[in-house]
């Protein structure tokens, strides 16, 4: 494994891959054709996963088929404990079998599990501080995936710009739309606004049946967690995006056990489950102890009594971008201040501004540093 940019070596056909039957066609568009043609950087980020397996594939054997001379290289965004054990070494053999290197990128600050358990403390220290309306959770969502966004893209990015610095870069991702609603209207290509990347997705239009195939035809094996755990997909060993199922398959494997109990630990303390309305904690009871049962239990019922608080907080009251925008009346306040005291006295927190003065000064005090900030830009 390592960090080296081949950017001094032109790029050959892979003998490990002669003789096999070809993918299916790439989706492409003339603007990413072009680049190919003047030789852009080409990086593959892969997971582990299927899709990235056999997007490096196809996208490898385009590029050879091309006679693309340019930088290519293999790049993974590794998020710590969630990962399961098998998810690098897969992207190391794929990297060794299409001898390429292999780019690992981390968050300094820790992984996926260290990012929630921090965003739960500086939530918890927004909400003492009247910093917003109503308790956020610590979790991604599938509207909010921070987990792709800040630990995964955000990352490989930085690291392409200074791998390839003034130089146009292809970034590849293994999307598909037969994946979610939200995939099937991804577009080919598209170019990031702020540092210029283009993101191709070029078996956007595989079947899943296309993709294993293609891993299948080179003799490459596919993550365990597929044929072996029973999984469907592959990401973290607990994902957002997870089915039911493949939540339970997790369970089964030991080696997700600490996490388990990790992760049900943080829905406890913090009274918001993993799934939304599915509490992690109920997927696999028998692997917590008595205690950690009991506090699951308890923070349930904790939950179902914060929403309740909360739900009396009126829509126009809530939290929007650019919050606050007004000055709130009277009752709004006294709302306001109920469902703090309550939240606060539930979850043991120390909020602040618990009345209708204190919360009319702290609006006055946020509008103004808004008008600030304001007249600074």
């Amino acid at each position: 494994m390592t960090t080296i940019y081949p950017q001094a070596r032109a790029a050959v056909p892979i003998p490990a891959l002669s003789g096999f039957r070809r993918s299916p066609p790439v989706a492409i568009t003339p603007i990413i054709a072009d680049l190919l043609r003047r030789h852009a950087p080409v990086a593959i980020g892969i997971s582990g996963g299927k899709d990235s397996q056999a997007a490096a594939i196809a996208t490898f054997e385009h590029l050879d088929r091309i006679g693309h001379a340019g930088p290519r290289l293999l790049i993974h965004a590794d998020l710590g404990v969630v990962e399961w054990k098998d998810s690098l070494p897969v992207c190391e053999r794929l990297a060794e079998t299409l001898d390429t290197e292999l780019v690992v990128v981390r968050r300094k600050q820790g992984g996926l599990l260290e990012r929630w358990e921090g965003r739960w403390r500086s939530n918890v220290a927004r909400y003492e501080d009247l910093g917003t309306v109503t308790l956020v959770p610590c979790w991604s969502t599938p509207s909010m995936r921070f987990c792709t966004s800040e630990l995964k893209t955000t990352k490989i990015h930085a690291e392409l710009l200074r791998g390839f610095k003034g130089r146009p870069i292809i970034s590849v991702v293994g999307v598909r739309r037969q994946e979610s609603r939200r995939r099937a209207r991804a577009p080919v290509a598209d170019q990031n606004p702020r540092n210029g990347i283009w993101t191709w997705r070029p078996i956007l239009e595989w079947s899943e049946d296309e993709v294993f195939d293609s891993i299948d035809a080179r003799g490459i094996e596919p993550h365990p967690a597929y044929r072996q755990f029973g999984m469907t997909r592959v990401s973290c060993r607990f994902c957002i995006m997870s089915s039911l199922a493949d939540l339970h398959a997790a369970t089964c494997q030991p080696e997700t056990h600490d996490l388990y109990r990790q992760m049900v630990d943080l829905e406890s303390r913090s009274t918001f489950a993993f799934h939304g309305a599915r509490w992690l904690g109920d997927i696999a009871p028998h692997l917590l102890s008595r205690d950690a049962r009991d506090a699951l239990a308890a923070a349930k019922d904790l939950a179902r009594r914060r929403v309740e608080a909360e739900r009396r907080i009126t829509r126009p009251m809530l939290y929007v971008k650019g919050w606050p925008t007004r000055m709130l009346a009277d009752d709004e306040a006294d709302l306001l201040a109920e469902a703090r005291g309550t939240v606060s006295n539930l979850l043991g927190l120390n909020a602040r501004y618990l009345d209708r003065d204190a919360i009319h000064g702290r609006y006055a005090a946020l509008l103004e540093a808004r008008t600030v900030r304001a007249r600074a830009a």
